[in-house]
């Protein structure tokens, strides 16, 4: 005869951490969360650096800019995920017969390790003369500037989010400079009430802007992605 189950066998597929001497509860928290994360699991299958990949996968499915031949500027690129389905997108491998084959850039504060199809510089973008760096490693304007940067976190919730606006901002006048017209601009932003004069400034340079939750993005993160597209290049602005 058959033993009937209690269905607890399905809820205990879940990974519980224990707690340990010297680790905060947070900390055990967070490694809980990641080991049970599907998109954590995903990205361990299909050979990305992080999860974050899945988030510029889940925009530009939408939002269709990572196209075949496309010049693709990925600021902040540690650890190289966003790079690595850019290189897939724009085919800047050559691996699409007959298609356009792209081109990706991926600047860092830090080294970044090397990524196939990706050219990679230890490059601060605020620099005075980073978007002529840029430009020149490009060997002409982008198509795309991307930005998964987030200021490092001090604990208070409200300093945070100003820290990752003003990034954000310092972001999009960097793609002012850069961006051939009608190129798109996607940064992640922190919900949180001062975004108004970035939206203010996009709206101005662009055809378009959204804001977009997508999926990977945990729900209980009050991070959110601006996606504006057709960027008007205004010499004079």
């Amino acid at each position: 005869m058959t033993k009937k189950t209690s269905g607890r066998g399905q809820r205990d597929l879940r990974v519980k951490v224990k707690s340990a001497r010297g680790r905060k509860l947070s900390s055990t928290r967070w490694l809980e969360r990641q080991l049970n994360d599907p998109y954590v699991k995903r990205a361990q299958a299909e050979g990305y650096r992080g999860r974050a990949a899945f988030k510029i996968l889940e925009l530009d499915d939408k939002y269709r800019f990572l196209v075949p031949g496309a010049r693709v500027v990925d600021l902040g690129c540690a650890p190289g995920g966003w790079c690595q389905v850019a290189v897939k997108r724009v085919n800047a491998l050559g691996e699409k017969p007959g298609k356009a084959v792209g081109t990706v850039l991926g600047v860092d504060l830090q080294e970044v390790e090397p990524i196939a199809g990706a050219e990679t510089h230890q490059l601060d973008f605020m620099e005075d003369d980073a978007d002529e760096k840029v430009k020149a490693w490009l060997g002409g304007k982008a198509d795309v500037v991307m930005s998964d940067m987030a200021a490092a976190s001090s604990g208070h919730k409200q300093t945070d989010h100003l820290r990752i606006i003003a990034l954000c901002e310092a972001a999009a006048y960097f793609a002012f400079d850069v961006l051939e017209e009608g190129g798109t601009f996607v940064a992640k932003v922190l919900a949180g009430g001062a975004e108004g004069e970035l939206q203010k400034l996009l709206k101005q340079r662009f055809a378009k802007v959204a804001n977009v939750k997508p999926p990977a993005s945990r729900s209980d993160s009050s991070e959110k992605f601006v996606v504006a597209t057709g960027f008007r290049d205004l010499p004079s602005a």
